[in-house]
């Protein structure tokens, strides 16, 4: 289906696959992010923008071109946009006098907007002021979150997941040390949230654990909350509901422990001990026993007698 309800036909196969590709399917693709420019953005929100890019390459797309947009007023024009580029997320940079420097975070269920956060970015240093090396685009971060408003506030705990969409990366099973290069840090405090990225090194410290070094990168954003706009608890769980195929079967009798490891349980008739066979001992044969008892107690009634 397109944009407008009707039908998508095409005769080439280049043209299949891009439909194919925008297809449902039981494990989504990669999130992609939306990073639009609004009617006046200043040098700081334009460098902000092109960091967030950065960071998520290479599944964003800037668009350079500016747009009058008003999220919290009419959502419709970036929900078209979203639905054209095939993203579900996206990023809204303005500058006004009310509000100076202002970041609009979002993210969107089947081309419509399911959570939308308001922030305004300050004291901010963009990726070029930190004069160091930096890491590869499309390496998966180390995602940190600290601060007991993420625990607490139901603005920061929406806040908290809209980011682990943002940042996550690809899904991955597992995690070689040696390719554990990038790490974001969110901390939130009265003042907001303070975002700060470091690479990753390792240095040897004379055993088997190497010591960890963290260097900071950039992009360094402080974050003040301001409007949003959340979806209901009801639009919340179908977003989080999963396809029946992707839902583990339990087995019966056999649960995961705390450390991972799997435990099973089997049930068994009562044994006879009795039956068990063993090593035939001549020390413990039943029938000697038997022999040697009758051998006593004939002896016994004999000298009784």
């Amino acid at each position: 289906m397109g944009v407008k309800g009707r039908i998508e036909k095409t005769k080439t196969r280049k043209g299949k696959k891009h439909l194919e590709s925008r297809a449902p399917k039981l494990i989504e693709n990669e999130k992609k992010l939306m990073l639009l420019k609004g009617h006046k953005t200043n040098a700081v929100l334009q460098e902000c923008l092109k960091d967030l890019a950065s960071l998520k390459r290479p599944h964003s797309i800037l668009l350079n071109r500016k747009r009058d947009l008003l999220p919290f007023e009419d959502i419709t024009p970036v929900e078209q946009l979203a639905a054209k580029m095939d993203a579900s997320l996206f990023a809204i940079g303005s500058h006004s006098k009310k509000r100076p420097q202002n970041l609009v975070l979002g993210r969107m269920f089947d081309h419509h907007l399911l959570d939308m956060i308001e922030l305004g970015v300050q004291n901010a240093r963009a990726l070029h002021d930190f004069k160091n090396a930096k890491v590869a685009a499309g390496t998966k971060p180390c995602l940190l979150f600290a601060g007991e408003p993420f625990k607490d506030n139901d603005t920061y705990v929406r806040l908290k997941s809209l980011l682990i969409d943002f940042f996550r990366g690809e899904q991955a099973t597992a995690v070689r040390r040696a390719g554990f290069e990038h790490a974001l840090s969110f901390t939130a405090s009265q003042e907001g949230v303070h975002m700060r990225s470091y690479r990753v090194t390792t240095q040897r410290a004379g055993g088997q654990t190497p010591r960890v070094e963290l260097e900071e990168i950039g992009p360094s954003l402080d974050l003040v909350l301001r409007r949003h706009r959340l979806a209901s608890d009801d639009l919340f769980r179908r977003a989080l509901k999963q396809p029946k195929e992707l839902k583990t079967k339990k087995v019966k009798n056999i649960s995961d422990g705390k450390l991972g490891a799997q435990m099973g349980r089997i049930h068994m008739e009562k044994q006879d001990l009795r039956k068990i066979n063993t090593r035939k001992l001549k020390g413990l044969k039943t029938g000697r026993d038997a022999a040697l008892a009758a051998a006593e107690r004939k002896q016994a009634e004999e000298v009784a007698g």
